[in-house]
């Protein structure tokens, strides 16, 4: 697999809850390299945009509510087939029907409170990537274990 990176984001739900160690963790026991991180609160424009793919929608509104609601944590993260390994940590979209041991099967109260947002595919996530953070807000960096890691 190819080295790809991938958007993670913790809703205010999960910031509020106190989650954002737990999930964080997951994800570096998996072995993903975090590049990015911030903490911030939505704005209106933000949140339209990156939900713009539901703009039509019914329940395009009360997204855009609820991600505005308060702190949200935006990550970047690194590795070999991360995009489909962290929607694998994340589950499924609805918590009821997410396996136990994922990030909304654990964690998760209700579809519209699931915690956590995963890019779903390379397009998507260089979208968000973008949208969401400045190229200079992204570190590039070796792993001091690399040497000893397989290829």
């Amino acid at each position: 697999m190819a080295i790809e990176r991938t958007f993670i984001a913790i809703k205010p739900d999960g910031v509020q809850r106190g989650l954002v160690g737990e999930i964080l963790g997951r994800f570096e026991r998996k072995g993903f390299k975090l590049i990015a991180l911030k903490q911030l609160t939505l704005s209106q424009e933000l949140a339209e945009q990156h939900y713009g793919v539901h703009r039509e929608r019914p329940f395009f509104s009360d997204l855009v509510k609820f991600i505005t609601s308060g702190p949200v944590v935006a990550m970047v993260w690194e590795g070999d087939g991360v995009i489909a390994g962290a929607r694998r940590l994340i589950g499924a979209t609805n918590p009821l029907e997410a396996e136990p041991g994922t990030i909304r099967g654990d964690l998760a109260v209700n579809i519209g409170r699931n915690v956590i947002h995963g890019s779903d595919g390379d397009e998507t996530a260089q979208f968000e990537i973008s949208l969401w953070f400045k190229s200079s807000e992204i570190n590039d960096w070796i792993p001091s274990d690399q040497g000893w890691r397989k290829e």
